[in-house]
C-alpha cells in the first residue's frame, strides 16, 4: 500500500473509530435502563451475574445491549484496521530511520489490533448467546476471558502506535530547518 492510500485509509478508519466509539457510548444499555454498563456485562464472569445484569436492564436496556453488539462488529472492523494500518506504518517508519528495536517489535504488535478485534468478535458472539439465555455458564466466563485478552492485545497495539507517533513528531522537531 502507497504512503497515500495508507494515509487516507487511516483518516478514513480513524474518523469510523471515533464515530463508532461516540456511537456505541450513546446506546449503552445503561443509558436507557440506569443499570450496568454493556462493560459491565463483557466482564460479567459468569452465568448468575449475567442474568442479573440482563433482568436490570430490562426490555429496553436488552434492545440497546442487543444494537450495541451488532454495531460493534462493525467497530471490530473500524478500530481493527486503523490499530493494524497504524502499526505497519509505525513499523515501516521505524526500519526507514534503522530504529532497530520499535521495528522488531512492529513485526508483532501490528497484528495485535487484528488478534484483538477477532477476540472481541468471539466474546460478541458470547454474549449475544448469554442475551438470547443460550450461552449457559460457559459464555459468560468466555466472554469474560475474550474481552480481557481483546484489551491487553488493543492497548499494546495503541502504546505501540502513539510511541511511534511521538517518536516521529520529536524527530521532525529535532531536524534542522532546512532539511527536507
Amino acid at each position: 500500500m502507497s504512503t497515500v492510500h495508507r494515509k487516507r485509509a487511516l483518516i478514513l478508519l480513524g474518523v469510523a473509530t471515533v464515530a463508532f466509539t461516540v456511537i456505541l457510548e450513546a446506546i449503552d444499555p445503561s443509558h436507557v435502563s440506569h443499570g450496568p454498563t454493556i462493560l459491565a456485562f463483557e466482564f460479567a464472569g459468569s452465568h448468575a451475574r449475567a442474568v442479573q445484569i440482563v433482568a436490570e436492564w430490562g426490555p429496553k436496556g436488552r434492545s440497546a445491549a442487543h444494537l450495541s453488539l451488532l454495531l460493534d462488529y462493525r467497530y471490530m472492523l473500524s478500530y481493527g484496521l486503523f490499530f493494524a494500518l497504524a502499526g505497519f506504518a509505525v513499523r515501516d517508519m521505524a526500519r526507514a530511520r534503522d530504529w532497530k528495536r520499535l521495528a522488531a517489535v512492529g513485526a508483532i504488535v501490528l497484528f495485535f489490533a487484528l488478534a484483538a478485534a477477532s477476540f472481541d468478535a468471539s466474546e460478541n458472539v458470547a454474549l449475544l448467546l448469554t442475551l438470547a439465555s443460550h450461552g449457559g455458564s460457559f459464555a459468560p466466563p468466555f466472554a469474560a476471558v475474550c474481552s480481557a485478552i481483546k484489551f491487553t492485545l488493543i492497548a499494546i497495539a495503541i502504546v505501540y502506535a502513539v510511541s511511534g507517533l511521538v517518536l516521529w513528531l520529536r524527530a521532525r522537531r529535532l531536524q534542522p530547518s532546512g532539511a527536507a
